[in-house]
């Protein structure tokens, strides 16, 4: 599973990536940072003049601080790491041309989801965002039980019809439109172990 897992995280920061930059945005705000890995990428590329990362854990932030060290000090004030929930409604996070929340959804518990949409999609209002989280159907493919959740950190796993339910109503209640995807090997049955939603804010 660790060489399977290792695979499918680089195969996600390529595809969130590549959606960053087809989409043309400069300024992209990565919510639920982690220790920085997509944070890396981004600032591998010349066409992100500003980033934002923002992580609830110390840890994380540390662990990307010292992972990102020389790019930050090449570029000063290109990146900014701030240590916060992407729960709270900071003006910081506002006007960014796009957002990223790779595997981090699945890590808020679900009485507090509609914080997070409140705050992302009603507040914070960036141009498009790229979400990623497990697909639950696929689990049996990593030998895992049924119930067992791939990290124990995860509050839940969904489904895709219960992704594509949640998805869609974000997108209706805040002027948004939404395609959905995924990323890995794809089962025919069960789809792709990644699931991955690109919301598009209407003008």
């Amino acid at each position: 599973m660790h060489s399977e897992a290792t695979d499918l995280h680089q195969q996600r920061l390529h595809k969130v990536l590549a959606l960053l930059k087809v989409s043309g945005a400069h300024s992209v705000l990565d919510l639920g940072c982690g220790s920085g890995a997509l944070l890396a990428c981004l600032l591998a590329d010349i066409q992100f003049a500003r980033i934002l990362g923002v992580e609830q854990s110390g840890i994380g932030l540390v662990q990307a601080k010292q992972r990102l060290a020389e790019p930050m000090a090449a570029n000063p004030g290109r990146l900014e790491l701030v240590c916060a929930s992407y729960t709270e409604r900071s003006s910081r996070f506002i006007g960014f041309d796009a957002a990223a929340m790779v595997e981090t959804i699945e890590h808020v518990p679900s009485a507090r989801l509609s914080e997070v949409e409140q705050a992302v999609f009603g507040f914070y209002r960036p141009g498009m965002l790229v979400m990623t989280t497990p697909n639950r159907e696929y689990n049996p493919l990593f030998d895992l039980a049924p119930g067992e959740f791939r990290d124990e950190d995860h509050w839940f796993e969904w489904d895709r019809a219960k992704f594509r339910q949640w998805g869609l109503g974000i997108a209706r209640r805040h002027g948004y439109r939404v395609t959905f995807g995924g990323v890995g090997e794809e089962h025919p049955y069960l789809g792709h172990p990644t699931q991955l939603a690109q919301f598009v804010r209407q003008s």
